[in-house]
């Protein structure tokens, strides 16, 4: 913990687990999934047994919203804040990147003796402190970009260390997530684990065990609103991804029990957005990306044995961000329980009360306004009405699928709702956009530092391998006119040994890394020609990058001193067609 480190204000948070020792607590999120995707919600066309066991064991909420796209999601469920307060506002090139005034979940828990894990996509900022380690996780294990472009043994990193994944990576992410819980319950602490899963996000991958069973079944649910613009080899991808899924979350499960521990772990699970692809959405408006109905409404289910009454039904609206008040106030983790350095008000609200209606005494629930924003496109629910972005008004209980504009005979909610949304877009979208924030690099609490091409800005010539920068890499790097550049901080003097990640065809070009007067030569001596990857695991043609098997190589020792300024990356001799294909630039400190 540093300075950094906020005091959150929440009346009502307890201050001790009520029964027995603290429970662990035990997040799944998916990426891309829609509210219909599992059988739990009605559809047909596919079997998710173990996930529609939460809902059957605990508790589930019927509306419960979350943001149109990734990194808001896991902004908001991190920080239990909207994340247009945060930094959020965009999926790549660091809009990503929760500030570091933010407490997070996994800082709260960590403080009360948890051991904390996370296993998966990231998604909110890569350099530390902006890392998972940075955040509250004792260990990592993943990704931080928004997307991957391969699913099968890609490039991952433990803990800031680039390293090679293990097979399909939704089975690596859950058996890594496994022994990080079996380590916990061996050492006697309590555990957070938070497991946000990259599937079904594209490129379509899935084992071929589950993909054969839907390249011949039979399906019958089809969007209701657009049938026409399903495309079925995506949305057989899909569903197959999510069964792959399931699996995975039956493994956690079964494990839970025979470590004999599932009684006192509280299992949460939800959805990032609403589904990637035209499919059957239980007849919602809209898709991911969208702020209407569709493409905010996520499933949650939270199954907690001991004390949670099984086959439960919210039917109040709820929030991602009411996850974190929620969390800390069931397992007594104060959210003031954290060094102070200030206060932020949390947007989010406790549902405890809610979850545990069965035996106490009964309480009026007050009525909310939720804010759905993505961009410049806000959306305002209420329990009964929503506006969407375009002024429209829909009673979503008598009209769920949003085709009748209401505005006219309820003038007084119209005029209501339009004026939360006026305040919020007064309050946020003036700086929404605003980003001076240097990407941080030689940090004196972290060994590694990642600078992925991801981050980087081309000059001249160079081209990304694709428009989506997550996953991506530079080419066409063939003049000595051509660089690339980092706008970076450097946290910590040093000396940090650089490592580089590239494709060459030729061998003898020669490079200079360069930092406010610090100057790194070297030469590729070698060349390494390799074709792109991805494209014989797809199973629906991607719009993302492909990749390839970067050559990794020690490049040499730069001095690097504290302050900020641009690194920079140029080529000062290139002898063949091109110097290099750049994927990723790492420091390591010596």
């Amino acid at each position: 913990m540093n300075v950094r480190i906020l005091l959150f204000m929440l009346a009502g948070i307890a201050a001790h687990p009520a029964v027995g020792s603290s429970p662990n607590v035990l997040v799944f999120l998916t990426d891309d999934q829609g509210w219909g995707d599992l059988s739990s919600s009605g559809n047909i066309d596919l079997r998710t047994p173990h996930v529609d066991s939460l809902k059957r064991d605990g508790t589930s909420f019927d509306r419960f919203y979350v943001c149109p796209v990734c990194s808001p999601t896991r902004a908001e469920f991190l920080t239990g804040r909207h994340h247009a307060r945060s930094g959020v506002y965009s999926t790549s090139a660091g809009g990503e990147r929760v500030n570091l005034g933010e407490v997070t979940i996994a800082d709260m828990f960590k403080a009360e003796g948890y051991l904390t894990g996370a296993f998966g996509k990231w998604h909110n900022g890569m350099q530390y402190p902006y890392h998972p380690n940075g955040r509250g996780f004792d260990e990592f294990y993943g990704f931080c970009s928004g997307h991957w472009g391969n699913y099968y043994s890609p490039l991952l990193e433990r803990n800031g260390r680039p390293v090679k994944g293990e097979g399909f990576c939704v089975d690596d992410f859950t058996s890594k997530a496994i022994t990080f819980i079996e380590g916990a319950v061996e050492s006697g602490k309590p555990f957070f684990a938070y497991i946000p899963y990259n599937t079904p996000h594209s490129p379509m991958q899935v084992p071929d065990k589950f993909w054969e069973r839907f390249s011949v079944r039979s399906l019958k649910m089809r969007n209701q609103q657009s049938p026409e613009r399903e495309i079925e080899t995506h949305k057989r991808s899909a569903l197959a991804m999510c069964e792959n899924i399931d699996w995975n979350v039956g493994r956690v499960l079964a494990r839970l029990d025979t470590l004999e521990v599932a009684g006192e772990t509280i299992v949460v699970w939800f959805h990032d957005n609403g589904p990637n692809g035209v499919r059957w959405n239980g007849g919602m408006r809209g898709r991911k990306g969208s702020t209407d109905e569709g493409g905010v409404r996520s499933p949650l289910y939270v199954r907690w044995p001991s004390r949670l009454q099984r086959g439960a039904v919210v039917s109040e609206i709820a929030s991602v961000r009411d996850l974190l008040p929620t969390l800390c106030d069931l397992a007594g983790v104060p959210v003031a329980g954290v060094p102070v350095a200030g206060s932020k008000q949390l947007d989010g609200a406790s549902l405890k009360q809610l979850l545990m209606r069965e035996g106490t005494e009964e309480r009026p629930w007050p009525s909310r306004i939720l804010i759905n924003h993505w961009k410049d496109r806000i959306s305002v629910r209420s329990q009964r009405f929503r506006l969407d972005d375009k002024r429209r008004l829909y009673d979503m209980v008598a009209d769920p699928t949003q085709q009748q504009d209401v505005a006219s005979r309820h003038p007084e909610v119209a005029a209501k709702l339009s004026r939360v949304a006026a305040v919020h877009r007064e309050a946020f979208m003036q700086t929404y956009y605003d980003d001076k924030r240097p990407f941080v690099i030689a940090h004196p609490k972290s060994r590694y530092s990642q600078l992925p091409a991801r981050d980087a800005r081309a000059h001249g010539s160079i081209k990304r391998s694709n428009r989506f920068p997550n996953c991506s890499y530079f080419k066409n790097w063939t003049s000595t006119e051509d660089w690339i550049s980092f706008d970076v901080e450097v946290a910590s003097s040093g000396t940090y040994q650089a490592a580089l990640y590239y494709a060459a065809k030729d061998a003898g070009a020669k490079f200079e890394l360069s930092f406010n007067g610090a100057n790194l030569p070297f030469e590729l001596r070698e060349a390494h020609d390799v074709p792109e990857l991805g494209a014989e695991h797809d199973r629906h043609p991607r719009m993302e990058s492909y990749v390839k098997d970067f050559k990794t190589v020690t490049i040499g020792e730069i001095v690097l001193k504290q302050g900020k300024g641009k690194l920079t990356l140029r080529a000062t001799e290139i002898p063949g067609a091109e110097a290099m294909e750049f994927r990723l630039l790492t420091l390591k400190r010596m």
